[in-house]
């Protein structure tokens, strides 16, 4: 894929999204190739079978909800992230909706000149989504109680 940033007010972002449908890290890959950049770095959350916190009990079921300006507020990290690094392409997709074991939840992607500036931007960039976009999950556990808990945790 061709470089698609280096004149003015062009953006590294190539991708957006908080949806309903399976995510593909092929898609999220792809979306974030760019012949300047030496590093990509991918970052991948998964739904596990048991509460990574304090619980430690096992998830029956989960389901993702967000509110309506999350995409929005994906962006407004999205762009920040892009200034703070030398990033030529980025992307980001949360999944939304109920969710098995196993599925991917978030995948997020970086690509920048150096390997470094890949991974510190896809660290940021999954952190500060983890931290300001509003997605929330809700965990059954096997014990019938329920949670809502921040996305990504």
């Amino acid at each position: 894929m061709g470089s698609m940033q280096g004149t003015q007010g062009e953006t590294p972002i190539r991708l957006l999204a908080v949806r309903e449908t399976p995510l593909s890290l092929d898609e999220v890959f792809s979306a974030v190739g760019d012949d300047a950049a030496g590093g990509t770095a991918l970052f991948v959350g998964t739904v596990r079978d048991h509460d990574g916190h304090e619980r430690g009990a096992a998830v029956t079921s989960l389901a993702y909800a967000a509110h309506p300006s999350a995409e929005a507020e994906l962006r407004r990290v999205a762009e920040a992230v892009g200034g703070e690094f030398p990033v030529r392409a980025l992307a980001a997709v949360h999944r939304v909706g109920e969710l098995k074991v196993g599925d991917l939840a978030v995948v997020v992607a970086v690509s920048c000149p150096h390997r470094a500036e890949a991974f510190a931007a896809c660290r940021r960039l999954i952190d500060e989504l983890k931290h300001s976009v509003p997605i929330w999950k809700h965990q059954t556990f096997d014990d019938g109680t329920e949670e809502w808990v921040g996305a990504c945790g």
